[in-house]
């Protein structure tokens, strides 16, 4: 109970003390009410505070709610126009406060928008600059004539950064331009292209025999390994060549870009080594332009491009000067060309990717081929020089043999070369002629003098001569043959020396080189040689002392045929007993030479006879008995004498035949001459002086002018006329018409006929000259005598004839 007393009072107390912090709240500054709401949360009854607290405060609202409504309009009316002065004032000040400020933000604003521009701005500019910046590079480039990056600057830019700004004005213009551009591009670039290619064309000869030198120094390397093998060949192989060109496309060269196909290198003869005939050409025009039409989608209209203007260029290339044939440099320059031509091809080949193919070089090197072998054969056949037509031979093995190191075919260039061979050989055959001819003109057809060892060994070192007997005589001596010999034993060694020059680096094998110089020697022995000699022999004012010099030296170099076959055995390592071996046909040549001679020496012994006889003055009406033979045969016998003294050195029968020839023509002469139709009488003293001239040859064919004649054989000559004489003048008809006709007959080799003829002769037809009777009637019995004797051969002949 004290207990509920005592919480009633504590309730109070604290009900009061609610309602005085109450009152001072209401009175009290609202500065100064922290204290007061401290005692009330220092208290525990702050919620039942709070409850007093909202009742007072809705108590208040009530009240103030009462006072409003009472005073409403009037408070309203207040409040409206204390809100009015209020508002005004404020707007006054905040208008003349809020001037500067206005400003300020106006700049500020301004700045914000100028700001977000130039920020709008930058990133435009940002977005554009990459554009901006590749178009001037491009423009730079196509400056620069660096077309192939301006291509690849122009497609970046197409196509990665124009679209971004596709929609300003500029852009549109660039985008305008491009197509302008790609042509631009496309048409300097060709423009390129046709500048290199004219470049190279001028330039084909340099590269050529740039080209030709390199093959020479390796071939001249490769001679120099096979004589004296080392180790470590300097070899540049085909695969090497193209490294040289290993061309940056993209470079920034602006030289390199410029650069019309032909590198500046100067001749340098005494370098060790040749620059390879790629190092003298820059090929990048042609790969830029390959590029450039690759990009552009035009890569087909720039191979048939590049194919046409090459293969118009090939055609000139192979179109030979007309003069070429004169010298060796006119195709020198003609192969170098095309050497030149087919490098730069087979390069290309080689270091782009189908520009051209191997079926179009196939097809050039084809027309090539035909066309200068064609040419070669043309200009070749105006060559009469065999020294061209032998540097010519190792000029078209060297373009050949570089040809060859690129790969193409050229068998076809050395099966020419054989044709080429046979033309050589004829020149050589037609300069030979001339040496021959000069030779034989210049010797003087007498034995070659020695005086000393030193000329014999001379002698004997140009020519195979041995004879043990002449080495034996004391100096000074003679050689049996006259100069010619020697040289033109040495002149034919020295033809088939150059027949062998022409068979080097031919690829031809030791059986075919020796088959060619036997066919070529055949050719100068049987051909050149032996018309040589012929030409000699048949000379109208050729002696009979030259002719048989030329028998005498035939001889000798007929023997020396033998050393001919081992001269060219010996340089062809071909022995002559080979199957198919052709044998010299030295011996047979120099055999027709020496018949040619032996026949030409009858012939001029019987002209000089003819020459003697054409002298003879018979007084055919003489009755004067002659006492001597007449002069001219005593001169003809005296020149025959001293004729056949010089065939000493003659073989036996060759001296022998012109012995007997010689008399045979001389007696059938003579016959002639006592035969002859102008003849009309003779008398029987004519017939004694004739009598007188025959026995003068008689004795002559007895007195053996040539060693070797058995007895009386060179007498039988004459003995037509001995028996046709003995029967006029011992009148011996009764002996001769008995004995016609037996084998032992006195008068054999008297032909009634020829008797006959000359019979008739002795007819007297000038009886009235007659100036003593008894003188015509012996003349009368003569007639009668001779009439019969007439009557009687006339029968033997139709006898003999039935």
């Amino acid at each position: 109970m004290e207990r509920g007393k005592m919480a009633e009072a504590e309730s109070l107390e604290t009900a009061a003390e609610h309602e005085r912090i109450l009152r001072e709240i209401e009175s009290t500054d609202t500065a100064c009410i922290g204290p007061t709401l401290r005692s009330v949360y220092d208290g525990e009854e702050h919620g039942r505070f709070m409850e007093k607290l909202e009742t007072r405060i809705r108590n208040h609202d009530r009240e103030i709610e009462k006072m409003c409504n009472f005073h409403y309009q009037g408070f309203v009316d207040s409040i409206t126009e204390l809100l009015k002065n209020q508002v005004t004032d404020t707007n006054r000040k905040l208008q003349h406060e809020g001037k500067e400020l206005v400003i300020a933000m106006e700049e500020l604003k301004q700045c914000r928008l100028q700001q977000r521009n130039i920020s709008a701005t930058v990133d435009k500019l940002m977005l554009c600059l990459p554009v901006l910046e590749m178009y001037s590079k491009l423009r730079d480039q196509m400056k620069t004539k660096r077309h192939y990056p301006a291509l690849k600057t122009l497609e970046h830019l197409e196509h990665t950064y124009l679209p971004q700004v596709s929609h300003y004005r500029f852009c549109k213009v660039m985008v305008d331009n491009i197509p302008k551009l790609r042509e631009e591009i496309k048409d300097v670039s060709m423009s390129d292209l046709k500048d290199f290619l004219e470049s190279i064309r001028k330039h084909s000869d340099k590269i050529g025999e740039t080209a030709m030198k390199q093959a020479q120094q390796q071939r001249n390397l490769d001679n120099i390994v096979l004589q004296q093998p080392r180790v470590g060949s300097k070899r540049k192989s085909k695969k090497d060549a193209y490294t040289i060109f290993d061309t940056e496309i993209e470079s920034t060269s602006p030289k390199s870009e410029q650069d019309s196909g032909i590198l500046d290198v100067e001749d340098e003869e005494d370098d060790e080594e040749v620059p390879g005939a790629q190092d003298l050409v820059d090929f990048s025009p042609v790969y830029r332009c390959l590029h450039i039409y690759s990009v552009l989608g035009a890569r087909e209209t720039f191979e048939n491009y590049y194919r046409k203007q090459r293969r118009k260029q090939a055609r000139l290339v192979l179109q030979p000067p007309s003069n070429m044939h004169e010298t060796l440099d006119g195709y020198r320059k003609y192969f170098n060309q095309i050497v030149g031509f087919f490098v730069v091809e087979d390069h290309i080949l080689h270091t782009t990717q189908g520009l051209v193919n191997r079926a179009y070089i196939d097809e050039l090197w084809e027309m090539a081929l035909s066309k200068t072998i064609a040419a070669l054969r043309t200009h070749s056949s105006y060559c009469s020089d065999p020294n061209l037509v032998l540097d010519l031979k190792n000029l078209i093995v060297l373009f050949a043999d570089t040809l060859q190191v690129y790969g193409f075919p050229v068998n076809q260039l050395f099966d020419m070369l054989l044709e080429i061979r046979d033309q050589y050989s004829e020149t050589l055959l037609k300069k030979w002629a001339g040496i021959f001819r000069n030779i034989l003109d210049s010797d003087n057809y007498s034995p070659i003098p020695v005086t000393s060892e030193e000329i014999y060994k001379k002698v004997v070192g140009q020519f195979p001569f041995q004879d043990m007997e002449l080495e034996k005589q004391p100096f000074p001596k003679k050689f049996p043959f006259s100069e010619f010999v020697p040289k033109v034993y040495n002149q034919i060694k020295e033809f088939i020396y150059a027949c062998l020059k022409f068979s080097e680096d031919l690829h031809l094998s030791s059986t075919e080189v020796d088959d060619m110089i036997r066919k070529s020697t055949n050719l100068l022995l049987t051909r050149t040689l032996s018309n040589s000699l012929q030409n000699v022999i048949k000379r109208k004012n050729i002696g009979l002392t030259e002719l048989v010099q030329i028998i005498i030296n035939t001889t000798h170099l007929e023997k020396s045929c033998k050393y001919l076959e081992e001269f060219i055995t010996n340089i062809t390592n071909v022995l002559p007993e080979t199957v198919h071996t052709t044998k010299l046909y030295g011996t047979t040549t120099f055999k027709d030479a020496r018949h040619a001679a032996e026949e030409e020496i009858y012939t001029n012994l019987n002209q000089k006879i003819d020459q003697f006889l054409q002298l003879a003055d018979y007084d055919w009406m003489t009755g004067d008995l002659g006492s001597k033979a007449s002069d001219y045969l005593v001169d003809l016998i005296a020149f025959l004498r001293s004729t056949f003294a010089v065939f000493t050195h003659l073989p036996g029968k060759v001296a022998q035949t012109a012995c007997m020839s010689a008399c045979k023509h001389l007696a059938t002469s003579l016959m002639q001459l006592l035969l002859e139709a102008e003849v009309r009488q003779l008398t029987l003293g004519a017939l004694q002086q004739f009598n007188l001239d025959v026995r003068e040859c008689e004795q002559f064919a007895r007195s053996g002018p040539v060693p070797g004649f058995q007895e009386d054989t060179l007498q039988l000559a004459f003995i037509d006329l001995r028996q046709l004489l003995d029967l006029f003048i011992q009148w011996d008809w009764s002996t001769y018409l008995a004995d016609y006709g037996q084998p032992n007959c006195k008068y054999l080799r008297v032909n009634p006929v020829t008797a006959l003829t000359l019979l008739e002769k002795m007819k007297d037809t000038s009886r009235k000259n007659n100036m003593f009777a008894q003188f015509r009637k012996n003349e009368r019995d003569k007639q009668k005598l001779i009439d019969t004797v007439a009557k009687q051969l006339r029968g033997l002949i139709s006898s003999h004839h039935s």
